[in-house]
């Protein structure tokens, strides 16, 4: 029997209590339950099997959740898949538990866990039971991870160095007869240390996996290498044993050198390209700002950015980086948010704006009060967000991890089956020919180019993506991406602006353009309605100057009344200017057609007389019409959903180039039609501003959230697009398809590479006149395979989007 305690969310009274206690009470083996609502917590007395998954899926039926953490740890000590699943396997085993994602790439593990019933104490202790470190990510982990990778690095080359060097003396020694050098025991004096000194990292890895009952690629490389350097040792110092027997001894020491050579060697490029498939995490993290110039106490002084708290007011000169989000409170400038939005033209900022952490004050200075700062910021999220994509796993890696769970043990035993025939069947020298070729097979085989062809294209492709301000949450999303056959795409501020703008202007009599709109824009100048700061803004757009009215009366029912210097005025909707017996008839025709176009028309009336229409709309973004044209090309159906009614749909429709709509649907209608087009066995992307679309983004099989980087629904996307522009959603699916496309290469090459190298590392080609391997160009073959994966998916960062 033992107690366990369960955070719970979502309770809200003493009814909810009850409703959790009765639920779990009666799963068999729980013994005794006890729900507190002010702690949010549940005790309970539990029999030593009961399942936990159980637990979490009972209080989850009954509407309520088990609260759970995530974190993410370091792992130090891995090299290959099957490492990654030991790890995994330990973590996954503790209850508590939740998911487990580790990443051998990045050297993480990222843990879901009930904070109550686990923790890092017990994280840690399994992972170092399977030979490997655990360490907590904190604040400055950053920093000491680099360097420890470059620590690590630096011995790697050193060894490597020194191996090289001496392998070529043995080599020297073994191929020609060079006095001293080609002595035997001078080898055996030159090959120890490679084996031990240099090789020792291979040996502790093998052992610690050992000790616990599992095998990893050290294992193959310790059994292969030992192999080789002790029948060398016997043949040298004990010759006699193998006279006795009739066989001829001979040494194999450049067979172990040069093995171990040419692995420390591909581990030395392999760790170079792993430090450069993080590069844009890295330069995200060096975007952010150590110190802030802070106004306190009627001075200005430079502070550490821990120090900034939230309303301080922060000044930032021209050509400084922005250290917090905030917004304007004083000056004017233009702002480069290329780190945001992958846009290089800066923005202007002015009073009242916001700004971002880690964007780069251009021109003049600005005051700005902190909003938002360290973890919270645009960018702090925009990294988490990032990490956590390339801790996670695609659906697409299963099989890998699958095969290399059991990839090592099949791999010893294929090698030892491969002895056992050649040392019975084989040609003299039959013992001879035996060890090199179990030497071989063992050397060829290589899981490390499994367990990195997924993660290094994952984690190229979700900074890539971060650069150009498309946050992919995780590895699934991405892989569903490339599969999406519709798009969804919500009106309101997604294939428009989201905000009234006039887009015609009609004169019916002999006032000019530029004239209605200054009488029109000064009578509105002073009125919050949004369609009056429209109109100001077109007037603004068009260079006009705008006054104050002399007289000014907001007409309950959508209008107003203003004296424009010797001008009266009237502006408003149709039915109010017939209201105040304004003689609508020259407008009358206008009007009609701009509502068929789904606009809506303010009638303009100066002195009693209508003078034009300002028709107002939701106006359509530059980009809307080539990013619908764009993604028909790549054979996706584009659908647009709207509130509108079926006139202003049809119209807004017909003029992006989209065939399919569906009109007059309100928010919660949303979800119902993205489960009628999966219903007709579409995969659906759903594209939204994230406000009131979360409940249809996370029904779609794909949601993508559109909007400004901080006020969208990251929770509730799949992918959160920074910038307000329907032409990432074709970089999105375009990054999904080229990630994907080289992760498939990575796995085809890693498959192929050794479904075809250990039958012929075997001997398969011999009986059929084809040559034997040799050890030492199995070792040069394997070290190339992991190479060659993780350079493929450098490829990606060049690529166009």
């Amino acid at each position: 029997m033992e107690v366990l305690t369960l955070p719970i969310k979502g309770m809200t009274c003493a009814a909810c209590v009850k409703a959790v206690e009765q639920a779990l009470s009666r799963i068999e083996g729980v013994k005794d339950v006890s729900v507190n609502f002010a702690s949010e917590k549940a005790t309970l007395k539990v029999s030593d099997d009961i399942s936990l998954d159980e637990l979490i899926k009972t209080v989850k039926d009954e509407g309520y959740d088990v609260v759970t953490i995530k974190g993410e740890f370091f792992v130090k000590g891995m090299t290959c898949a099957a490492c990654v699943s030991a790890v995994e396997r330990a973590l996954r085993a503790l209850p508590g538990v939740v998911d487990v994602s580790v990443n051998l790439a990045t050297e993480k593990a990222s843990i879901e866990y009930i904070p109550t019933v686990t923790g890092f104490g017990d994280f840690k202790r399994v992972v170092k039971d399977q030979g490997y470190e655990l360490e907590v990510v904190t604040k400055d982990f950053v920093d000491r991870e680099r360097q420890e990778r470059l620590r690590e690095y630096n011995d790697l080359k050193k060894r490597f160095v020194f191996s090289a060097i001496v392998s070529a003396l043995i080599l020297l020694g073994s191929l020609t007869k060079v006095p001293v050098l080609s002595n035997w025991y001078v080898l055996f004096l030159l090959a120890t240390p490679v084996q031990f000194w240099a090789g020792a990292r291979f040996y502790r890895a093998a052992l610690a996996a050992l000790r616990h009952g599992s095998t990893n690629m050290n294992t193959l490389v310790v059994v292969g290498t030992s192999a080789a350097y002790i029948y060398s040792v016997v043949a040298t110092f004990f010759p006699a044993l193998f006279e006795a027997g009739g066989l001829k001894p001979h040494v194999y020491f450049d067979t172990s050198a040069v093995i171990i050579t040419l692995i420390l060697f591909g581990r030395l490029l392999e760790a170079r390209a792993k430090g450069r498939t993080s590069e844009a995490i890295r330069r995200l993290i060096g975007l952010q700002a150590k110190t802030a110039k802070v106004q306190r106490n009627g001075s200005v002084e430079e502070v550490p950015i821990e120090e900034v708290v939230v309303g301080d007011i922060v000044i930032v000169s021209p050509g400084e980086r922005i250290p917090v989000d905030g917004i304007v409170v004083d000056g004017f400038s233009s702002v480069d948010e290329s780190m945001l939005t992958g846009e290089s033209v800066p923005v202007e900022k002015s009073t009242g704006e916001l700004v971002f952490g880690g964007t780069v004050n251009k021109e003049g200075s600005l005051k700005i009060r902190a909003t938002k700062i360290g973890r919270d910021t645009a960018l702090a999220q925009i990294i988490r967000l990032v990490e956590e994509a390339q801790g996670s796993k695609a659906p697409i890696q299963r099989l890998a991890d699958r095969v290399a769970s059991v990839f090592v043990p099949v791999v010893i035993s294929i090698a030892l089956v491969t002895f056992a025939i050649w040392y019975i069947f084989g040609p003299e020298p039959a013992f001879t020919r035996a060890l090199m070729n179990f030497i071989a097979v063992l050397i060829i085989a290589c899981p490390c180019a499994l367990g990195l062809a997924t993660p290094t294209a994952l984690m190229v492709g979700t900074g890539k993506g971060a650069e150009r301000g498309i946050l992919i949450r995780d590895a699934e999303a991405l892989e569903m991406a490339q599969k999406i056959e519709v798009v969804v795409l919500d009106k309101t501020g997604t294939i428009t602006k989201g905000t009234p703008e006039v887009v015609d202007i009609v004169v019916v009599d002999e006032l000019s353009h530029k004239k209605l709109m200054e009488i029109a824009a000064t009578a509105e100048s002073v009125s919050e309605h949004p369609l009056a700061k429209a109109v100001v803004e077109k007037a603004r757009l068009m260079g006009i100057s705008i006054g104050q009215p002399d007289e000014f009366e907001a007409i309950p029912g959508g209008g107003i009344r203003a004296k424009v210097g010797v001008y009266e005025v009237l502006i408003g909707n149709p039915e109010l200017l017939e209201k105040q017996s304004i003689d609508l008839t020259p407008a009358k025709e206008v009007v009609e057609e701009k509502s068929k176009e789904g606009k809506t028309s303010v009638v303009v009336a100066v002195d009693g007389k209508v003078h034009g229409v300002l028709a107002i709309a939701d106006a359509i973004k530059e980009s809307s019409v080539e990013a619908v044209k764009q993604l028909k090309e790549m054979s996706i159906d584009v659908v647009m959903l709207t509130g509108d009614n079926e006139a202003v749909a049809s119209s807004i429709a017909r003029e992006v180039g989209i065939e399919r709509f569906f009109a007059n649907v309100l928010p919660e209608g949303k979800v119902e039609v993205i489960r009628k087009l999966k219903a007709e066995g579409k995969v659906v992307a759903m594209v939204g501003d994230g406000i009131n679309d979360a409940p249809a983004l996370t029904e779609a099989d794909v949601g993508i959230a559109i909007g400004t980087g901080t006020d969208i629904a990251m929770e509730a996307s799949d992918i959160t697009l920074i910038k307000g522009d329907l032409r990432s959603v074709i970089e999105a699916i375009r990054l999904s398809r080229l990630t994907i496309k080289t992760i498939k290469q990575n796995l085809f090459w890693a498959f192929f590479y050794n479904t075809l190298g250990i039958p012929i590392a075997a001997g398969i080609l011999y009986p059929f006149g084809g040559p034997l391997l040799n050890p030492m160009f199995a070792s040069a073959a394997m070290a190339f395979s992991s190479v060659s994966v993780v350079t493929n998916s450098l490829r990606l960062r060049k690529k166009r989007l």
